[in-house]
């Protein structure tokens, strides 16, 4: 099949789980139902293109498709962030708003993805492995330090955090969707231009230089890009762990490419899909049982382990 039946494949059964999850079950209520279904939809689409294009670029920048950003502690430190504004109280809360927290977490990933370039990247160099322990060490070392906080809160407000820490489409608000909506627009205009420097980085950092790639500028620039996207998706969706492994390797082997005007779209199309089809699960087969993250996480986990055992030659 080619690339281009495979695109409107994906792209037609899109469509059909759409419809399937607008109309399902709903009566055609438009006043009530549908509305907050299509509100679930642009979530799952914009949580979607998020995670998709921060997990490919990512994976091109540091030379391995078993690494994502979840793994170096990006959506780590917006859970933390956002337990410290539950420390402030209510106040905090309310003296930022949504878009006031919205900002305020594209900042602090922003400054985290500086870090990460000027202290980390350097010392790791082209130690993939060593870079996948620092990553897993730095997640935990944020994620203890958000338990040890989440021990000064109230009960009420650790139950509210407790929902921040699973992905779910139920949170997002208008406001928070259309600032979203804006950052994504931006990330995507200029990843838009720079898709050929993103094709050639895939060749790796010494055939990019000797191509005339500015390596360091660029990495900096797409850690950035990265950083806005991950806390542009975790802020509507939570946190996905696995899910950006597991949708970046199927996106590769259905493109048969490695071009990026290629495998991006596709990524697109497959992790809506995926999330459609776990939403679809969630509430029409368990009822609301169990949650979109356990279900995900689930299958991507496995296929992460799965992934990294092949890659290191042990099976």
């Amino acid at each position: 099949m080619s690339t281009a039946a495979k695109i409107w494949t994906t792209l037609i059964m899109i469509i059909l789980l759409a419809l399937i999850f607008l109309f399902i079950g709903s009566d055609l209520d438009f006043n009530y139902l549908i509305p907050k279904r299509l509100m679930r939809l642009a979530t799952i689409v914009l949580g979607s293109i998020c995670l998709a294009f921060s997990s490919i670029i990512f994976q091109t920048i540091v030379g391995n498709r078993i690494l994502a950003p979840s793994i170096m502690g990006y959506e780590a430190v917006y859970l933390l962030w956002q337990v410290l504004l539950f420390v402030m109280g209510t106040n905090g809360l309310m003296l930022l708003g949504v878009s006031g927290n919205f900002i305020v977490s594209i900042v602090l990933m922003l400054a985290y993805s500086w870090a990460l370039h000027h202290w980390l990247f350097p010392r790791c160099k082209n130690d993939v492995y060593t870079l996948l322990l620092f990553g897993l060490v730095l997640t935990m070392v944020i994620g203890t330090i958000t338990q040890f906080i989440q021990l000064r809160i109230s009960p009420g407000e650790f139950s509210v955090f407790q929902g921040l820490s699973y992905t779910s489409f139920n949170r997002s608000q208008p406001e928070t969707l259309f600032y979203g909506a804006l950052a994504v627009a931006t990330v995507l205009w200029v990843s838009r231009k720079t898709l050929p420097v993103l094709d050639v980085m895939a060749l790796g950092r010494e055939q990019s230089l000797s191509l005339g790639v500015n390596h360091p500028k660029y990495v900096k620039l797409y850690l950035a890009l990265i950083a806005i996207l991950v806390a542009v998706s975790t802020s509507l969706i939570g946190p996905t762990v696995f899910m950006g492994v597991f949708i970046a390797n199927i996106a590769y082997a259905l493109a048969g490419s490695n071009w990026h005007r290629v495998t991006l779209p596709i990524a697109c199309a497959i992790t809506i899909a995926i999330f459609l089809i776990a939403q679809i699960f969630v509430e029409h087969v368990f009822n609301y049982k169990t949650s979109v993250s356990i279900l995900v996480n689930l299958v991507g986990g496995i296929y992460f382990l799965a992934l990294t055992v092949r890659t290191r030659g042990f099976t």
